[in-house]
């Protein structure tokens, strides 16, 4: 078995889930032993498909001429383009339609939970669709990071008894920024940072709005990776997400990795594997965060890092790896 590992363009994503789900793929399968290659050119039995571009359409197509088998990633869903970019919820439907073309040419489906499982099962398919985690790198997220923890807290400048609400996203609404951005006004004894970054021509109106109106207590550096955002996670207080809609959340995986106190909004994605008060704090709307983020910085909540972190580790890249294993070769058995 040899499993080609379509990354072509991956530069495009690297910035994104997506680009970071692609990642813990190569990572997984060389845990796992599984031999692979990321080049087109060379000899393969199995194609992996992340992206949805045209690039990755003529790819599966072409493998499938040639008799290989296909696996598909429903990373996207028309459920999370919503409420994202310019003029999203005005495409969506026509994004749906290009979502069911590229994934009806894969002879399986992973997506990453059982809810956007369910979401995929309604599109009329016809392809068998698994849920599997996209997996976290568990050894690079570490609560004794106190390295990292001090590069973190030197390049934002931070006293010691500064007071730290962090999350990771893209700007747009359905990540809930403009929620976050408003909170931040009430609550000015706070840090707030959101790390990530999207390019201005895209952003809906009211996102611009929200940040052009931010507090100074909340900062926005960009797309910052390694030492520096580790160490965010290792020290913040609170891992703050309050998305509307996800597949998954690899973000949230990290905080609970790195034992971050994680608070996020009470959505169906969450319901099955995440339970407020034993593994994370849910909240519904920007009056409960507030109360939430209060009693949690205060230590007034039952502390969940621990049981957050069994989360985690049971989604591990090696754990995902194994599982991937088993799935490419069932899917290769399969005529």
């Amino acid at each position: 078995m040899r499993v080609l590992l379509f990354n072509k363009k991956q530069k495009l994503y690297d910035k994104s889930g997506v680009g970071r789900a692609m990642k813990h793929q190569v990572k997984a399968l060389t845990e796992a032993g599984i031999p692979f290659t990321t080049n087109e050119k060379d000899d393969y039995d199995l194609v992996v498909i992340n992206t949805i571009d045209p690039s990755a359409f003529r790819m599966a197509r072409r493998a499938r001429r040639q008799g290989k088998k296909v696996i598909v990633y429903g990373h996207s869903t028309k459920e999370d383009f919503m409420n994202s970019f310019a003029l999203s919820n005005q495409i969506a439907p026509f994004f749906k339609i290009h979502l069911k073309r590229i994934y009806k040419l894969g002879h399986l489906v992973i997506t990453p939970t059982p809810y956007s499982k369910r979401l995929l099962d309604t599109y009329g398919l016809n392809r068998e669709v698994v849920a599997l985690s996209n997996g976290v790198d568990l050894a690079r997220f570490t609560a004794d990071s106190t390295e990292k923890i001090q590069k973190f807290r030197d390049y934002f400048k931070l006293k010691p008894e500064q007071k730290v609400v962090m999350t990771v996203g893209l700007f747009l609404a359905r990540k809930g920024l403009h929620d976050l951005i408003e909170i931040a006004k009430d609550r000015p004894e706070y840090t707030f940072i959101w790390f990530g970054h999207t390019p201005k021509a895209v952003l809906s109106r009211k996102i611009k709005k929200a940040i052009k109106n931010k507090p100074a207590n909340v900062i926005m550096p960009g797309y910052i990776a390694g030492d520096i955002i580790e160490g965010a996670f290792a020290n913040a207080d609170v891992f703050f997400f309050p998305t509307y809609e996800e597949t998954e959340g690899i973000v949230v995986l990290e905080a609970l990795a790195s034992k971050c106190p994680l608070l996020i909004r009470d959505i169906p994605i969450y319901e099955e594997w995440l339970t407020h008060g034993v593994n994370c704090h849910k909240g519904k709307n920007n009056e409960e965060f507030k109360t939430l983020l209060d009693d949690i910085i205060a230590k007034k909540t039952l502390d969940t890092r621990e049981e957050g972190y069994k989360v985690a580790k049971a989604r591990d890249i090696k754990e995902i790896g194994k599982q991937l294993g088993k799935i490419y070769k069932r899917v290769l058995a399969e005529k």
